[in-house]
């Protein structure tokens, strides 16, 4: 049975995994052409050059096909929560529904309201009115990325709930606690400002392509101009809310923070690992092993980015297990150990608690739900059974964030170069630049999916940090169906994306109207 349930685990974890996969495929170039898309329309309306309505018209119609995929795929992804996670569902639905409702009923009937008038309404209504449906298309997309980030923001850092042992679910008892929190509102800003570098990415990637077969220059050109300012200023701020989300990360889950630099013993004055290869025979509590084969190191960086101060203790993945250290607010670390007992006397107390509910002993009740809530904030750990749970993929979450960092410094340095090459107008004569640019765009979406998987293989094994383990929230489904339904999104998911590369590339190279 147990063997059973580790198969139906995973491979409920690799649907998941490849839903969100192909939908940020998606989302990223909707987000950040829309921005671009919108300057270049508001530089038509200002300015009454044609040549940039033409630019403007040319890039929402690559957004119009790359929207519609993104909306099937997201659809599907909203769709698990009921089918393969029913009991992450029922717990928590109250809460986790409500941002998605929002997502759903203001965000995204905003996008489908004006996404017609940009399409259909050149002809039909003002410069002024068509370039309001375009910013507003855009920000319904946004809007609508944020609350889906809130939704996940909150399952990383639960917040604003208070949980109801009658009916075994979480309710909300704050609503401005979900919807602004500083994890969420970091995590929106990040997640957003890397979609609008892909966006630049892709932009200039594909105006290379057309300086490289000499043909719409101008417009290439007039497009570079607007994608290498924004691409430069988005990165800047990448890096910027990349340190807010550090902190957020070593402040709420210090145990991604620890296998995002492979780090088994804490230490003050922590530094950050620019660059390195782990030791794959470093083991927990296998002090004797260095866990690096070799490293470059910034000194004291890690220490500043995740507490603001060079000398603060930095909690690695031994010092989490076995607690034992001083926390921010002056309280000693609980070990493994000790969360588990608590959390298995809150489970203990729950389910005396709905006996005693349901026999009428109301005195007795009482006194179960206070030792529930007492213990609750550990709930989770009393379905866990070892200390080796509680670790993610070191390897994974190391690598993944080193080659996402190292590719958004690359993007700083080459739009860096591009604006230089733009401000000298050497771009059009430069085919060296043009073939870097044109073969970096896959390179920008790596990063996106890489950063998607530190933020959510890091936080393993938590569907809800610290309260609901995975597999205590999937659904009881026969495993083969699971099977089946991933073979047949894989399959879906595949022929979408070839049909949706298929288009852009047959309408890339049609080119703009003339």
């Amino acid at each position: 049975m147990e063997l059973l349930n580790s198969s139906l685990l995973e491979w409920s974890r690799a649907q998941f995994a490849m839903t969100a996969g192909y939908h940020w495929l998606f989302v990223p170039l909707t987000l950040g052409l829309g921005i671009i898309m919108s300057i270049i329309e508001s530089i038509y309306v200002k300015t009454g050059d044609e040549k940039w309505k033409k630019a403007a018209k040319f890039w929402q119609l690559i957004f119009g096909i790359n929207f519609a995929i993104g909306v099937a795929t997201g659809i599907i992804l909203e769709f698990q929560f009921g089918t393969n996670w029913s009991n992450y569902s029922w717990f928590v639905g109250d809460i986790f529904g409500a941002p998605l409702a929002i997502e759903g009923i203001v965000a995204f009937f905003l996008e489908a309201t004006f996404i017609s008038i940009m399409f259909f309404g050149w002809k039909r209504v003002s410069k002024k009115m068509h370039l309001a449906s375009t910013w507003l298309t855009v920000a319904g997309a946004t809007l609508s990325a944020y609350w889906i980030l809130v939704a996940n923001a909150w399952m990383q850092y639960p917040a604003g709930m208070q949980f109801n042992p009658e009916t075994v679910r979480n309710e909300m008892v704050s609503f401005w606690s979900v919807a602004l929190s500083p994890f969420a509102v970091n995590k929106f800003f990040h997640t957003v400002v890397s979609a609008w570098g892909l966006g630049a990415a892709f932009v200039s990637g594909v105006s290379a392509w057309y300086l490289l077969k000499n043909r719409n220059n101008d417009f290439a050109l007039k497009s570079i101009k607007v994608s290498a300012v924004f691409g430069l200023a988005s990165f800047l701020l990448l890096a910027v809310t990349g340190d807010g989300s550090a902190y957020q990360v070593a402040q709420k889950q210090p145990m991604k923070l620890a296998a995002m630099e492979g780090l088994y013993d804490g230490k003050e004055g922590a530094g950050l690992i620019a660059v390195g290869m782990l030791n794959p025979a470093k083991k927990i509590y296998a002090d004797n092993v260095d866990p690096y084969v070799f490293k470059v190191e910034l000194p004291k960086m890690l220490s500043l980015m995740g507490y603001r101060n060079t000398n603060a203790f930095v909690p690695g993945i031994n010092n989490i297990i076995g607690g034992g250290y001083a926390l921010p607010d002056g309280s000693t670390a609980l070990s493994f150990d000790e969360k588990k007992a608590r959390g298995q006397k809150a489970i203990e107390a729950l389910a005396n608690f709905q006996v005693a509910k349901k026999e009428g002993r109301d005195a007795e009740a009482a006194q179960y739900e206070a030792a529930l809530r007492e213990n609750y904030a550990y709930f989770g750990y009393g379905y866990l059974t070892d200390a080796q749970q509680l670790v993610p993929n070191v390897p994974l979450t190391f690598y993944s964030f080193r080659v996402m960092v190292i590719i958004g410094g690359y993007f700083i340095l080459l739009f860096l170069l591009l604006c230089w090459y733009n401000y000298k107008k050497k771009v059009e004569t430069s085919r060296w630049l043009q073939y870097v640019l044109l073969w970096s765009i896959p390179l920008a979406y790596i990063a996106g999916q890489l950063g998607w998987v530190v933020a959510e293989v890091g936080r393993q094994p938590w569907t809800i940090q610290d309260v609901l383990p995975l597999q205590a929230a999937i659904s009881s489904l026969p495993t083969g169906n699971v099977i089946i339904t991933f073979t047949l999104f894989a399959l879906l998911f595949t022929a979408l994306l070839i049909a949706e590369v298929s288009i852009m590339v047959k309408q890339i190279k049609k080119g703009p109207e003339e």
